[in-house]
């Protein structure tokens, strides 16, 4: 299975050329460390910057410049500091290309749960509902299990639902997977190692195997 820093790794190669990305908490944020510097793409943080550049080393380090995640950052050459409320009339006008986040379960429609568990405090759920109806385009970075072992990859959403048919690709530590417009998760592609019938035994939503499937290649 792929650790977390590979999940980002592998999501960083869907990245494009031009694109204005948001970049979720958690594993999405370690793709930061995986966009090739010769790659011109500008990456926003729902807190008001745009222009993140790789986690900082231990003398780069300024307790000032944090991520939505409140994790230490680093700036890019031309980087643009301004107030939340410009930062969500860029994400709300539509202006993001990519948004990547991380989920709790994602449903074979498309459905996204990735802010709340009932029962348990949170502190709310940030920028995600604008962010999931917003971007063009909807990459998911989880893992394909709980740690219970039960499947995150599901017929239908049992958490309160962050959106509605807005996931469009998923990369778990298991594989990648298409979300289908017509419903399933179509395999693209398996971690290392990792067998079609484990993937098969793993995802409790319809999965859509056409051929063979190849590992991935980072």
């Amino acid at each position: 299975m792929l650790t977390k820093e590979q999940i980002a790794q592998r999501i960083a190669k869907e990245v494009k050329k031009g694109q204005y990305i948001n970049l979720g908490i958690g594993i999405p944020t370690l793709v930061a460390n995986y966009i090739p510097a010769d790659l011109d793409v500008v990456l926003q943080s729902e807190n008001g910057l745009l222009g993140i550049g790789p986690f900082p080393t231990e003398a780069e380090i300024d307790p000032d410049l944090i991520n939505a995640g409140k994790q230490t950052i680093t700036m890019v050459k031309g980087s643009a500091i301004f107030s939340s409320s410009e930062s969500f009339a860029m994400i709300r006008g539509g202006h993001v290309h990519l948004t990547i986040l991380g989920a709790m379960e994602v449903s074979e429609n498309g459905d996204i749960a990735n802010w709340k568990v009932p029962g348990k405090m949170v502190k709310g759920m940030g920028g995600a509902m604008d962010l999931v109806a917003s971007a063009k385009n909807i990459i998911v970075a989880m893992q394909h299990c709980s740690k219970d072992g039960q499947s995150k990859l599901l017929k239908q959403c049992t958490l309160p639902i962050t959106g509605i048919r807005c996931v469009k690709k998923i990369v778990t530590d298991l594989a990648v997977l298409d979300v289908l417009p017509e419903g399933g998760f179509k395999l693209l592609e398996r971690a290392p190692d990792v067998s079609i019938e484990e993937i098969k035994s793993k995802t409790e939503g319809k999965l859509v195997i056409e051929g063979s499937v190849p590992e991935m290649v980072f």
